[in-house]
């Protein structure tokens, strides 16, 4: 189980790649970078990660909000059923009622990611 000194304790200082590029963080590189900084092997940082996503996963299937501190809040919110317009047409298309997946950032967050664009 993950507990907060835990993860104070190994918290990731340094990003190793550069993310101002258009590449894309993956569960891989996630996975490496517990690798790296934490020591596990390589499978068992890949299962760390995996069992994350999935405790994040299966808290957003229940309804739940995940908070993550200093990174930010997924929120799942139910949208009512209405009716919506073709814009080619103008013809109204009924939109049925479903569940949607929103984050939030903080404003940490916010304030770092503002500072990389300078």
């Amino acid at each position: 189980m993950l507990t907060r000194e835990w993860i104070k304790q190994y918290s990731f200082t340094e990003p190793r790649r550069n993310f101002m590029t258009n590449e894309t963080l993956t569960r891989m590189d996630l996975a490496e970078a517990v690798f790296e900084e934490v020591g596990l092997s390589r499978n068992e940082s890949a299962d760390l990660v995996e069992s994350v996503l999935q405790h994040i996963s299966d808290a957003l299937v229940r309804g739940e909000n995940v908070k993550i501190s200093s990174f930010g809040t997924f929120n799942i919110r139910d949208k009512s059923a209405r009716v919506g317009r073709n814009p080619k047409t103008g013809e109204e298309v009924p939109i049925n009622p479903r569940r949607v997946l929103s984050f939030r950032p903080s404003h940490t967050m916010k304030d770092k990611v503002g500072a990389g664009n300078k």
